[in-house]
């Protein structure tokens, strides 16, 4: 194929399919909890990372992770002290941290609204050979996490008391959970762009639900999804000249469509027959013979 002729498409590539894999991994986790907007956040503070990267002349991709990973901290110790005044503090920091990032790329000697889009909305050739290296090693991190903790990470996402009964640490792995969203955030940036990474991470988890009855089973769709959405949107960015992160999240809603279609008849399906099962195994009611009745009425 011509696409995998030039060295930027292969990096390209190769970042899209980990992002396909890191995304709902962790997002699959952050539907359970009620959290899908927590990429969302965790994408606007990382931006303080990026622009402290050009400002330090370090890794944007190293430095965002960082700063993704202590805003994610932050953000889980608001939700465990936070009264009235949480929402109020995370506003802040999302907010802030935006703020901090324009700020900051705009002081450094190298930085411009270019790298910026760059960052806020993915670009395919911008991704050098230290970004894959970067994406690689904490790709492999999130895998070992979502899927070597699977069960602890499942049980606490379900019910948090439940899970603090059982005797599992539910403020560790809150916080890993949050930390390794965090990973992903910065895995995925360089691909789909900040802004919208939180749709990579929760849309193919809401249309896996759609076909899927089991966590296991929703799991291994949502990731063929996302790998599937994210290498159409690369090459379609490659060959329409058009920007990969829009492309990504709008394949990606569109499947979230397509199967929602898909499994209204098959939920109808399901429905008649699991009521045809109920009733086959339901006993035959006992009936009385009419005649036996008028017989009785007779010798009354």
């Amino acid at each position: 194929m011509e696409i995998l002729n030039y060295a930027f498409m292969q990096r390209a590539l190769l970042a899209a399919v980990l992002v396909g894999i890191t995304a709902p991994a962790v997002g699959i986790y952050l539907v359970q909890r009620r959290q899908a907007l927590m990429g969302d956040g965790i994408g606007h503070v990382a931006m303080t990372g990026v622009g402290l990267g050009f400002l330090l002349t370090w890794s944007p991709v190293w430095m965002a992770t960082l700063v993704a990973v202590l805003g994610a901290v932050l953000m889980e110790l608001i939700r465990w002290y936070g009264r009235t005044r949480g929402d109020i503090a995370l506003a802040m920091l999302f907010y802030g941290g935006m703020a901090g990032g324009v700020m900051f790329i705009n002081l450094a000697p190298t930085g411009s609204n270019a790298n910026l889009n760059s960052y806020l909305f993915g670009s395919l050739s911008t991704v050098s050979e230290s970004d894959v290296t970067a994406i690689c090693v904490l790709a492999a991190f999130v895998v070992l996490v979502t899927l070597g903790l699977r069960r602890q990470l499942f049980a606490v996402s379900q019910d948090e008391e439940f899970a603090r009964v059982t005797g599992l640490p539910v403020r560790a792995l809150n916080l890993l959970t949050a930390v390794t969203a965090a990973v992903t955030v910065t895995v995925a940036m360089r691909v789909v762009g900040l802004l919208l990474v939180s749709a990579l991470m929760v849309v193919p988890v809401a249309a896996a639900q759609q076909l899927t009855r089991s966590f296991a089973a929703t799991f291994a769709v949502a990731v063929a999804i996302g790998v599937s959405v994210t290498i159409g949107g690369t090459v379609t960015s490659y060959y329409q000249d058009v920007p990969p992160g829009a492309t990504i999240v709008l394949l990606t809603i569109g499947a979230f469509v397509l199967l929602t279609a898909l499994a209204t008849p098959l939920a109808r399906r399901r429905a008649r027959a699991a009521t045809a099962a109920q009733a086959a195994a339901d006993p035959a009611e006992c009936k009385i013979p009419a005649t036996r009745g008028a017989t009785d009425e007779v010798g009354v």
